[in-house]
C-alpha cells in the first residue's frame, strides 16, 4: 500500500506510518506523510531562508556563481533523494534531513562557528549541529501551538546523529565528543525526548551525511578551480581525480577549461553516488535487516563509501584543505570576519539592549551564561550581510571583506 503519493520503500526503510511521533501531538495530514510535513516546515522556516546569504567558503558578494549554504543544501538534497530512491529508503525523510543539516551554521562559514565556539568556551561552546536542534525545537517561533517546528522523532534523530552515535554503548561520549562533552542543547532535549544517542540513526540520515560529503567534494573543486585557487594540473596529485581527468581528455580532447571543470565535477558526483549505492547494497545484503531497528542496532554504518572511495574522499579533502580552505586570500577574509563576530559578541554581551527587543527581552538580571547563549543564538542566525551591517551600525570602522580571487578567464556562466 502506498499513501499520500509516497514511493515504494524497502522493509528496512523508515516508514512514516510507524513514526514515533512528535513531542507535541498533532492531527495527521490527509495529504502528506509526517516526513513530507517536516520537509515543508523546514523549507518554510526563517532559518532556511537565511541560508541564501550565508557563506560556504567565499564571501557571498565576491561572485554570484559561488556556492552559498543554500545552494549547497539544495545540491545535498538532490543527491540524498537519488541515493534514497536507489536503496529503497524514504525519500522524504532523506530530503528533510538534507535540507535541515546546515540550519545551525553561522554567518561567514566555518569562521563564524570557530569564532563563536571560542567565545562560548566558558559556556558550553558552540556546535552547528546542536544549534540546528535548538532552531527546530526552540528558536523558530512561527506556530501558534509550540516553539520550534515540532518535527517527527525520526527527523530529529537524524539531524543529531547523521554523523554517527554520540555515545558509546557504556554511555561515555564517542571519540569526537570525549574531550569537550556532548553539547548541552542535545543532552537537554535527549532528557526530554530520548534520541537514543548510543545507536546509529536510520538509513536516511546516513544517506544525507554521505550526500553532504559528495556535494562538498564536487562543488568545492568546482568553485576552487573557477576562482583560480588551483589549476586542473594541480589535481593530478590526487590519483582519483587524475584518472577522471585522463578519461575526460580521452573522450573530449581539447575541451575548453570551463567545460572540463564541469565534466570533472559531474563525474566525481556520479562515481561517488554509484559507489554508495553499490556498497550500501552489499552491506544491506550482509546484514539482512528486517526493519529499520536492525540498522539502528548495527555496529557500523550500513550506508557508506567503499574503502577505495573513502580513500578518494579523504584525498580530495586533504587537497582542498591545503589549497582552498588555507589559501592566503581565504585566510585573510576569515581573519577579518573573525573580528566582526568577536566585536559583535563583546558588544552584545556587555550591552544586551543593543540587540533587537525580541532578543534582549527577559535578560535583565540574567546570568552571564544565559546572556552569552542568547547572544550566540542571535549572531548565529545572522547572514553575512546582516552581520556586516550590524557591525557598521555599532562600530566606527568595519573590516573590508571584499576579495576577488583570480578567475583566470574561466567563464562562470554562458555569455
Amino acid at each position: 500500500m502506498r499513501h499520500n503519493g509516497e514511493r515504494w520503500r524497502a522493509p528496512y526503510a523508515t516508514d512514516p506510518a510507524t513514526t514515533r511521533g512528535r513531542l507535541i501531538p498533532e492531527p495527521s495530514s490527509p495529504t502528506r506523510s509526517d516526513f513530507q510535513r517536516d520537509r515543508d516546515r523546514i523549507i518554510h522556516s526563517s532559518a532556511f531562508r537565511r541560508l541564501k546569504h550565508k557563506t560556504q567558503v567565499f564571501v557571498h558578494h565576491e561572485g554570484d556563481h559561488y556556492r552559498t549554504r543554500l545552494t549547497h543544501t539544495l545540491e545535498v538534497s538532490q543527491i540524498a533523494r537519488a541515493l534514497a530512491r536507489a536503496l529503497g529508503l524514504d525519500e522524504d525523510l532523506a530530503e528533510a534531513l538534507a535540507l535541515s543539516h546546515d540550519l545551525g551554521h553561522t554567518c561567514f562559514g566555518h569562521t563564524g562557528e570557530d569564532a563563536l565556539d571560542a567565545l562560548m568556551a566558558e559556556h558550553g561552546g558552540f556546535d552547528h549541529n546542536a544549534q540546528a536542534l535548538r532552531i527546530v525545537t526552540r528558536l523558530e517561533r512561527r506556530y501558534a501551538g509550540f516553539d520550534g517546528l515540532n518535527l517527527a522523532w525520526e527527523t530529529l534523530e537524524g539531524l543529531v546523529k547523521h554523523n554517527g552515535p554520540l555515545l558509546e554503548p557504556d554511555g561515555t561520549p564517542t571519540l569526537r565528543w570525549a574531550a569537550r562533552g556532548i553539547p548541552a542543547a542535545i543532552l537537554e532535549y535527549d532528557g526530554l525526548n530520548s534520541l537514543e544517542l548510543a545507536r546509529f540513526a536510520g538509513p536516511e540520515a546516513q544517506v544525507a551525511a554521505l550526500a553532504d560529503d559528495i556535494a562538498y567534494d564536487s562543488h568545492d573543486l568546482d568553485d576552487g578551480l573557477r576562482a583560480g585557487l588551483f589549476d586542473l594540473a594541480d589535481l593530478e596529485a590526487v590519483p582519483f581525480l587524475a584518472e577522471i581527468l585522463a578519461e575526460i581528455d580521452g573522450l573530449h580532447p581539447g575541451l575548453d577549461p570551463s567545460r572540463k571543470i564541469h565534466e570533472l565535477a559531474r563525474r566525481v558526483i556520479t562515481r561517488f553516488v554509484e559507489d554508495v549505492i553499490a556498497e550500501g547494497g552489499r552491506r544491506i545484503a550482509a546484514l539482512a535487516p528486517g526493519d529499520v531497528a536492525a540498522i539502528r542496532a548495527a555496529s557500523a554504518p550500513v550506508i557508506a563509501f567503499s574503502p577505495a572511495i573513502a580513500a578518494a574522499d579523504a584525498a580530495i579533502k586533504t587537497f582542498l584543505f591545503a589549497r582552498m580552505y588555507r589559501h592566503p586570500g581565504v585566510l585573510a577574509v576569515r581573519a577579518k570576519a573573525d573580528i566582526i563576530v568577536a566585536d559583535l559578541f563583546s558588544r552584545f554581551t556587555a550591552e544586551p539592549g543593543a540587540m533587537p527587543d525580541e532578543w534582549s527581552a527577559g535578560l535583565e538580571g540574567a546570568g552571564e551564561g544565559r546572556v552569552a547563549r542568547r547572544v550566540a543564538d542571535y549572531i548565529a542566525g545572522m547572514t553575512d550581510t546582516y552581520a556586516v551591517l550590524a557591525h557598521r551600525r555599532l562600530f566606527p570602522t568595519t573590516p573590508d571583506l571584499h576579495w576577488s580571487p583570480e578567475s583566470k578567464g574561466l567563464p562562470l556562466a554562458e555569455p
